[in-house]
């Protein structure tokens, strides 16, 4: 099991890179990272989505998977929407 902090911009190409080019494992690999930047003391979505991604992590089947806002994505049909301010499901 695996969990990858990452940069929310290109998170679903580097979820994408690792399935085309790491040879299939029984592992599970999960991108998460946060929205809302940390400065300071002011509130982030990064502390619930690693949370969740840890979560996920021990129950989903061997794959690469992006976990935010509370949900599981497959990384071919994810986009981030940066007006709403979160990922979303897409039809590849």
């Amino acid at each position: 099991m695996f969990i990858i902090t990452h940069g929310t911009y290109t998170m679903p190409d580097t979820a994408q890179y690792l399935i085309d080019e790491l040879e299939a494992s029984d592992k599970v690999v999960v991108l998460t990272g946060s929205m809302i930047p940390l400065k300071g003391f002011e509130f982030s979505d990064g502390g619930f989505n690693l949370g969740y991604a840890l979560a996920k992590v021990q129950c989903l089947s061997p794959g690469v998977y992006i976990c935010m806002n509370g949900r599981v994505f497959d990384p071919y049909k994810v986009d981030k929407n940066r007006m709403k301010g979160r990922f979303e499901e897409v039809q590849p």
